[in-house]
């Protein structure tokens, strides 16, 4: 299985030119026969708390068709980072297109505090989708929450890939976690940040791959608006 993590600089609040820059995206991985690829956290949109509330939509929401259309007419599965409307508040959530499937979505669950003010928790999930791999999602601060590693093993995963918007100190911290989840359940375990500014950061981008021993085999750096392809 081929997997792909896109690492880009999303635009502040401007869903229609990340849209664009995602099919982008797509259409490389695409092209090297990629399998599944899966942007940073709320890519749609930048990691932007402040603004998730008007930007927030909704899973049938017709801007997403194109990534729906790519799937069925390609193979290849996309999670796509953006909130969402929940009933009470707003998801941070990965969109899931599948061939010939109904999207469906993966809300993060574990939020740190700083995201309290702005987001709600996403209801429960055991983030798993069933490719060539067994894949289970993960969001950026919940990587940092045992029991959700956990329960990817439990589920019997061979892949974690989380999903985050980090700076570069932020990233290299996640990465000796990573390591370590990947080391402890023998998971292939990935991560996929952003690069450029975010809620008054700079992404750290270094998005990364570690095999089912823990072992750091390939990254991005810090800069690259990149493709990383991984052959499982």
């Amino acid at each position: 299985m081929k997997i792909c993590i896109a690492q880009t600089q999303p635009v502040k609040g401007d869903i229609e030119a990340n849209l664009v820059d995602h099919i982008n995206w797509i259409n490389q991985a695409v092209n090297q026969n990629a399998d599944f690829i899966i942007f940073s956290e709320l890519s749609l949109t930048g990691y932007e708390p402040e603004l998730a509330k008007d930007l927030a939509i909704d899973l049938d929401d017709p801007r997403l068709d194109a990534f729906q259309e790519v799937s069925d007419s390609k193979g290849i599965i996309i999670c796509v980072g953006t909130p969402t409307k929940a009933k009470v508040g707003i998801c941070i959530s990965l969109v899931i297109f599948q061939q010939n499937k109904d999207r469906s979505l993966y809300s993060k669950q574990y939020l740190h505090e700083d995201e309290f003010p702005y987001f709600i928790p996403g209801p429960s999930s055991n983030g798993i989708i069933e490719a060539q791999e067994r894949i289970a999602l993960a969001i950026c601060y919940e990587t940092a929450i045992p029991a959700h590693s956990l329960a990817a093993a439990e589920n019997k995963a061979s892949i974690y890939i989380s999903s985050v918007a980090k700076t570069v100190n932020g990233a290299e911290r996640t990465h000796k976690r990573l390591s370590g989840i990947a080391k402890q359940y023998g998971m292939h375990v990935m991560m996929c940040n952003c690069v450029g500014a975010f809620d008054g950061n700079i992404g750290g981008g270094q998005s990364a791959y570690w095999n089912g021993q823990g072992e750091f085999l390939s990254k991005l750096n810090m800069k690259q608006n990149k493709v990383l392809v991984i052959s499982i």
